[in-house]
């Protein structure tokens, strides 16, 4: 559970991976680093621009302000130290123990991501290592290119579904071909939106 009282961000889930689908559910951690709290670096990202945008505001983020992470193993507490983006300022955190946040640097046209670094403050806690690998999708601007297959079949589902439903509603009344249709339209529509939102950049 991650808080940022100076950017009034409070009791945001974070769920575990950084894929772009991951990410339509929340903040996600990074799964080849640490956890938040224990020793070591651990990495969340998070969207700029859609769904909900729950790193809109890390930007504004400024050296002193707390970062606050609750895991089982407790609450971390974390104090911002650096600012930068990856295109023009490469950061140098010596600390052992931080914390980094990353989101894209617009949330139109992302090239490049915005990197917040946070010293723990307070008492580091076991970290087990052992951690997994990461696929390409999961890295900073990330996407999965396996999802645009799959869109452009459902691209053609929702086409097929939509000329179904109109030939009947020429040929039966109309209230039976909606109620006959319109629940396959949502279903093939909501799979269509989960592979285009796959094809965007993980933390747009």
């Amino acid at each position: 559970i991650l808080n940022i009282p100076a950017i009034g961000m409070h009791r945001v889930v974070v769920v575990e991976g950084t894929t772009p689908e991951n990410l339509t559910r929340g903040p996600g951690h990074l799964r080849d680093t640490s956890q938040p709290g224990q020793t070591g670096l651990a990495v969340l990202y998070g969207r700029r621009a859609t769904f909900g945008a729950p790193f809109a505001r890390v930007p504004q983020l400024q050296p002193g302000d707390k970062i606050l992470v609750t895991t089982g193993q407790g609450t971390a507490i974390y104090k911002v130290k650096l600012t930068g983006d990856s295109r023009s300022r490469i950061l140098i955190n010596p600390a052992t123990n931080q914390l980094m946040l990353l989101t894209a640097d617009s949330a139109i046209v992302p090239r490049h991501y915005i990197e917040v670094d946070a010293n723990l403050v307070s008492k580091p806690q076991p970290n087990p290592q052992g951690r997994p690998g990461v696929s390409p999708a999961e890295i900073a601007l990330g996407n999965d290119p396996g999802a645009l297959t799959l869109a452009m079949v459902w691209g053609l589902a929702l086409l097929i579904v939509s000329a179904a439903g109109t030939i009947a509603a020429f040929r039966w009344a109309r209230w039976p071909a909606y109620i006959a249709f319109v629940p396959i339209v949502l279903v093939v529509i909501v799979n269509l939106y989960q592979n285009l939102a796959a094809l965007l950049p993980n933390i747009n």
